[in-house]
């Protein structure tokens, strides 16, 4: 209920990603084994403004026909530890794995269309009359950009 109430008061406006805990609690309660710890955030996409579709000369529709729209958030900081028994067969090396990824920013841009038309302009050698031509198809490919790390650690109490 917690995460779900974190999650609800944050506004993408104030953030790019929310932080939420996966709560497993109840898993270490009824095994009667220590659980990892899980928390990470939720990211919260941010929309930009579409790519403005271009007229040309001697083009019947504009290019892209469909365009591209930008997202933008933050893959939030997740962290996974648990406790590693005996590392080196003695307990008193009990110690804590973990992996963690920091924030990274993300940004990504939505598949978009190329559409040629199967006509020409008018034609003034046709009477006016526009040329039939093979339509043209394309189509934008999405874009991904962005550099998630994670970083491996293994620690012992001290």
């Amino acid at each position: 209920m917690t995460c779900m109430a974190a999650a609800g008061a944050a506004t993408p406006a104030a953030a790019d990603s929310v932080p939420v805990g996966v709560p497993l609690d109840a898993v270490e309660t009824t095994l009667g084994v220590p659980t990892p710890r899980v928390a990470t955030g939720v990211p919260v996409p941010v929309v930009g403004a579409p790519e403005t579709p271009v007229h040309h000369v001697g083009d019947m529709l504009p290019t892209p026909l469909l365009p591209t729209v930008p997202l933008s958030t933050e893959l939030g900081r997740t962290l996974v530890s648990t406790p590693v028994p005996n590392v080196l067969g003695d307990p008193a090396t009990d110690g804590e794995g973990s992996l963690t990824s920091p924030d990274t920013d993300m940004r990504a841009h939505t598949p978009g269309a190329v559409l040629g038309s199967p006509l020409t302009m008018p034609n003034a050698a046709n009477y006016g009359l526009p040329d039939v031509t093979l339509p043209k198809l394309g189509v934008v490919a999405p874009e991904l950009v962005g550099a998630p790390t994670a970083l491996l650690g293994l620690s012992t109490p001290g």
